[in-house]
């Protein structure tokens, strides 16, 4: 319906006339770029080249092998062992970023029967044009009967190089970025096996985060005074276990952190899963989650992409890498239900309570008080009864969102620029995420 100019007028006044509340203060402006881009859908897996592949329809769609398209030999770098396999491929359309990114890290859920795995590559196009080598992100299996699960050093060209998970600029200053890129997934299966990998999302997290020292603080609010019930597991009572897998303890962050989350979502690994855990050892599918995601490359069992792609094995679960731009974008996760693990490093000095310093750790925030503390699952805790931990908002976000930091020599090293696992049951909408390009 029309109305007159003098009417639209007067009812502009009116509002004009009405005071904003005011804000308490002002939102942050943040100066990172983040984006996570997926194929998840029937539409996704029908698109892109199909090299014997075949997109399943229905609900929980994915893909799989049709028909082989040859057979080549794959020596396990990690055996030495020299076998024949069948292989289809897929290869997605070329994806625009949005924006340059300085780094991509690129996630899987799948399920592989035993006598198949998968092999995950991505190759960039730059902002000059210029392409990539297709680089491998990793070789995966659900289980470790068949290959070791892998890593690929040593791969790079002079603008990029491959850091066990994360393709990385080389000199972000020389202004060569990743613009572009694709991603290939080649599924394997023995010769005289029928059944065939299943894969169900595969995504990439490409970011640009600028070095800093420090970040603005965010204000929350939204998930103050929420706990979710997450079970609790202390990594440091498995120190000296299974040696194979890095030897527990301080190497087992990673796994015991996702573990925690698979767990309070109500799966695990079966008793015939871990079996082969020694019956003295405490918390056994601590054991078997490292056992799971470790990387015989890597040697450790941190890779981001391994841990998350072990997550959505279990039943209903989705899983992801990707960075998030602040504490208040996680209050979001832990308001829908979600809980959070975060990438993390810090000295002794700069989070109050801890005790320890860590070039790298990881744990699961899994609320914050009425105040907005962050309560933390912290694994490195001496024992499962002092896993739950509270830390200070702004030391928490420091410690998880710069890029940059002083180490204990008085250097300057790395940070995780806000790196986070994000895992749910398929059916649950992630949360918007206000001014975020993440969905």
């Amino acid at each position: 319906m029309k109305i007159s100019r003098i009417a639209a007028t007067i009812m502009a006044l009116a509002v004009v006339a009405t005071p904003a509340p005011a804000l308490a203060t002002p939102p942050v402006q943040h100066d990172e770029q983040i984006t996570f881009q997926e194929w998840d859908s029937y539409s996704d897996w029908r698109g892109g080249t199909h090299e014997g592949t075949f997109a399943i329809p229905g609900v929980r769609t994915g893909i799989t092998m049709l028909r082989p398209q040859g057979t080549t030999d794959y020596t396990d770098p990690h055996t030495g062992l020299t076998k024949p396999w069948n292989y289809a491929t897929w290869t997605s359309p070329v994806k625009a970023v949005g924006f340059l990114a300085s780094e991509q890290v690129v996630s899987w859920n799948a399920y592989t029967p035993a006598g198949t795995w998968i092999q995950v590559e991505m190759q960039g196009t730059y902002n000059t044009g210029n392409l990539t080598p297709w680089y491998v992100m990793g070789r995966w299996a659900s289980g470790d009967q068949d290959i070791m699960r892998t890593s690929k050093n040593r791969q790079g060209d002079p603008w990029s190089t491959i850091f066990t998970d994360t393709f990385s600029i080389d000199d972000v200053a020389n202004g060569v970025m990743l613009e572009k890129y694709q991603l290939r997934l080649t599924l394997y299966r023995a010769p005289e096996q029928w059944r065939s990998p299943r894969v169900w999302m595969l995504g990439a997290m490409s970011s640009y985060v600028p070095d800093r020292f420090t970040v603005t603080p965010s204000t929350g609010g939204i998930a103050w005074g929420t706990e979710l019930k997450v079970p609790r597991y202390s990594q440091n009572v498995h120190a000296g276990h299974y040696p194979e897998y890095d030897g527990g303890g301080a190497a087992w962050c990673s796994p015991t952190s996702t573990e925690m989350v698979i767990e309070y979502y109500g799966r695990k690994p079966s008793e015939a899963d871990t079996a082969w855990v020694n019956p003295q050892y405490p918390d056994h599918t601590v054991n078997h989650a490292a056992r799971m995601v470790y990387d015989y490359q890597y040697d450790g069992a941190g890779n981001w992409p391994f841990n998350t792609a072990y997550a959505a094995t279990f039943p209903g679960l989705d899983a992801k890498v990707t960075r998030l731009h602040s504490l208040d974008e996680a209050e979001h996760f832990i308001k829908a239900g979600i809980p959070v693990v975060v990438s993390i490093s810090f000295l002794s000095s700069e989070l109050d309570g801890a005790n320890y310093s860590t070039s790298g750790h990881l744990f699961v925030i899994v609320g914050f008080t009425s105040t907005g503390d962050v309560i933390i699952n912290d694994p490195a805790s001496s024992s499962n009864d002092v896993v739950r931990n509270v830390y200070k908002r702004d030391q928490v976000e420091t410690a998880w969102q710069r890029t940059k930091r002083i180490n204990a020599s008085g250097g300057t090293s790395g940070g995780p620029g806000g790196v986070a696992y994000l895992i749910k049951p398929w059916w649950k909408p992630w949360p918007h995420l206000p001014g975020s390009t993440n969905w």
